[in-house]
Parts: structure tokens; C-alpha cells; sequence
């Protein structure tokens, strides 16, 4: 794009500064555990700007923080295949050559003295496009910022040769670190990466990124049934509402469909519910509402069960398969190992086994004190802190 080398030079007493790109295009997990990561960041000192690419999510990044906003893009459907605009049609050279100009330009703008990509390149190909011009464009920097890469605990294992391979070739020629936000006492990278072994020198493990421990809650629900960000899930909801009147003893059930589920299919499912559900697109108090339920049902996505851990709620998992996707039903299967939670299985759904389910995990053990590391976002800002410290002592 012909743009200068950039400094990145930084005052000993200025704020450290962190250029984090996030690209959602599903459902709102990433951005949310992002989003939480940066306000800690914030919180321990850095000047922190977020290059988003998803679909605006209302509260995120939320506060706080600089925010730059490209052209967003998503994916069609479930099975990630194709990017779409804001008004679903497909992009174009002309589109993507916007978006990496903008990128560049926000890249230049910044200065970073660190720089976070969210999954690339362990996720998110469908963006290269835009991420490897950036990577070149850091590489040419007069002084270059650390670079690493920002990852869930727990990957989607892939069926195409070459792609892990791929992945380790981008990370030692452009990454300094690769954050894992998981507990290494719960899933070790290698464990859906085969090849971590590699790259074993530059992982550091963060913790998992929950929430604080939430308030009490202003409103109670026997249960809360939630689905993410909403664009897929609808099964899920479907089972609960079938379920709900085979269980008479739970007289309140909350469902919580998701920003992203499409206005007719949250009529179709208010229209079904009875007087004891109640069914919203968001809560803003969702963790406070599980700290106060006797059952949570959900998919099993990163942040819902980091959500669900803290409020220490008995869950019923339902992890998202579709598509071959093994990221959710890895981390169910853990978390039902440890007797933390009831796992249904997508492809099993019926009235009547969602609620053999829910009664199978209202007789699990009241959740103690969960032994696993809960504080990722204050953990990856230590790491920062650390790496930064001896980075600058390296330039000295």
C-alpha cells in the first residue's frame, strides 16, 4: 500500500501502547472475551486501541477503549464458508482492498508498542487477506512491536493437510507469543493442536477470561437457558421450550435468545412460551441471573462456561456440532469428566431427552470452589507487563 515505516518508540513514562484486532463473523465470543481482556489491559496501565471487523455488538468493546471500526464482515452460515457485508452480498477485491487500506492506515496511526491478533493463524483465513499485509507492514516497522497472537483454550481441530503446518511456518516468522487464555490444568494446546511442540518456547498461558464474580441478582429464574450471540442455537431454545412442561418443580425459566437471532424466529419462540418463560434477546446481568438459577442450559462456547464457572450454576451443555465443528464438545466433554456439568448432544435432541438431561444435571453436586484459574484477563496483562519489560530491555 506504500505507506512509510513506522517507530513505535515509547517514553518510560508513557502507557504502553496495544493495537488489538478482533474479527468476530458467528456468533459475539470472541469480541466479548477480547473486550474483557482490553478492559483489564486498560485497568493495568495500557493505551489500548481495538480494530474490529464483526458486526457491531451493542456494550463491546465498550468504555474506555479506542475503538476503530472497518467495514464489517460475516460469514453466510454456520460452516464458515464465504464472507458477506452488512447487507449479506459478497465481497469483492475493491471491498477487501478498502478494508486492508483502513487496517494499514489504523496500524500506522497507532504506534504500537504491542500488537494482539485475535486466532490468526490459527483461525480466522478467512481475513489473510488483510492480516498478512498487516504482519508485512509490522515487519517493516524502524521498531518493531512485539506481535502474538490471542487464543481460547481449546481449538477447532482441522481435517486439511497442510494447515497446521501452514499455521507454525506464520507464527515463527511473525509471532513473539502465543496467548493461550485457558489453564493448562484444565486443556494443554497441544492437546487440539498436534503441532504446539513447535512452537512450544513462545506459549504462555494466561488463565481463562471470565467475568468478576457477579452481584446478586435482581431477578430470580429456576433456570436460564441462553444461546450466545443468537445466529445459531435455535435448537437449543426449541428443546428448552418443549422441555419446560415435563419439569413442573422449575417454575421459571429466563431464555435469553441472543442479540444476533433474527427478529422472526424471537417472535416464533415468545409466541411459544408459557406464563413461566421469559424470553429476552440480551441481559446485561446474565452472569448475576446464574449466580441466582438452580440450573444454567446452554452451548458450551468459551465465555458461557467461563460465565457459568464463576456463578458456580449447575449447567446443561449442549455444545454446537454443526459443520464439524469439535471445539465445544471438546470442552463439554472436560467439563462433564470433572463433574461440572450434563452434557446433551446436539444430534440427540428431543423433548423428551433435553429433560432426562435437565433433571440428570439438577443432581449434580452443588459447584464448590472451582480449582480452576478464572482471572485470564488480569493474567494477560501480567504477561504483557513482563514480555513488554523484556522486550525494552533487550532494545537497550
Amino acid at each position: 500500500m506504500g505507506e512509510d515505516p513506522v517507530t513505535t518508540a515509547t517514553d518510560a513514562t508513557q502507557a504502553p501502547r496495544v493495537f488489538f484486532y478482533v474479527q468476530h463473523l458467528l456468533g459475539i465470543g470472541h469480541i466479548a472475551r477480547a473486550s474483557r481482556v482490553a478492559h483489564a489491559l486498560v485497568a493495568n496501565g495500557f493505551d489500548v486501541t481495538m480494530v474490529t471487523g464483526g458486526t457491531p455488538v451493542p456494550g463491546f468493546p465498550g468504555e474506555g477503549i479506542r475503538h476503530v471500526e472497518l467495514p464489517p464482515v460475516a460469514v453466510a452460515d454456520g460452516n464458515f464458508a464465504g464472507l458477506v457485508d452488512a447487507n449479506g452480498a459478497p465481497v469483492d477485491d475493491a471491498f477487501k482492498d478498502n478494508r486492508t487500506s483502513m487496517l494499514l492506515g489504523a496500524y500506522h496511526g497507532a504506534m504500537p508498542d504491542i500488537v494482539i491478533i485475535e486466532a490468526f493463524p490459527f483461525g480466522r483465513r478467512q481475513v489473510r487477506f488483510e492480516l498478512l499485509p498487516l504482519l508485512a507492514a509490522i515487519e517493516k516497522s524502524i521498531k518493531r512491536p512485539l506481535v502474538m497472537t490471542s487464543l481460547r483454550d481449546i481449538l477447532q481441530e482441522r481435517a486439511k493437510p497442510g494447515r497446521d503446518e501452514e499455521t507454525i511456518d506464520l507464527v515463527k516468522k511473525h509471532f513473539d507469543t502465543v496467548l493461550v487464555h485457558g489453564d493448562p490444568n484444565f486443556v494443554r494446546l497441544e492437546e487440539t493442536f498436534p503441532l504446539a511442540e513447535q512452537i512450544s518456547q513462545r506459549i504462555v498461558y494466561t488463565g481463562l477470561v471470565a467475568p468478576a464474580k457477579p452481584q446478586p441478582p435482581q431477578e430470580r429464574f429456576d433456570v436460564v437457558v441462553s444461546a450466545g450471540g443468537g445466529a445459531v442455537g435455535g435448537a437449543l431454545l426449541k428443546a428448552a421450550l418443549a422441555a419446560a412442561p415435563h419439569i413442573p418443580e422449575l417454575k421459571s425459566w429466563c431464555l435469553i435468545t441472543g442479540p444476533n437471532m433474527p427478529q422472526g424466529d424471537f417472535d416464533a419462540i415468545s409466541a411459544q412460551a408459557g406464563e413461566k418463560i421469559s424470553v429476552f434477546h440480551f441481559r446485561k446481568d446474565f452472569a448475576s441471573l446464574l449466580s441466582g438459577a438452580k440450573l444454567s442450559i446452554s452451548q458450551a462456547g468459551y465465555n458461557t462456561v467461563c460465565d457459568i464457572l464463576q456463578a458456580k450454576c449447575r449447567s446443561l451443555l449442549i455444545p454446537f456440532a454443526a459443520g464439524g465443528e469439535t471445539e465445544q464438545g471438546s470442552r463439554a466433554s472436560r467439563l462433564e469428566k470433572l463433574g461440572l456439568a450434563q452434557v446433551l448432544e446436539e444430534n440427540a435432541i428431543s423433548p423428551q431427552t433435553t429433560a432426562e438431561a435437565i433433571r440428570a444435571a439438577l443432581a449434580l453436586p452443588e459447584p464448590g470452589e472451582i480449582s480452576l484459574d478464572l482471572d485470564g484477563a488480569n493474567g494477560t496483562a501480567r504477561v504483557l507487563r513482563r514480555l513488554y519489560a523484556e522486550h525494552q530491555m533487550d532494545d537497550e
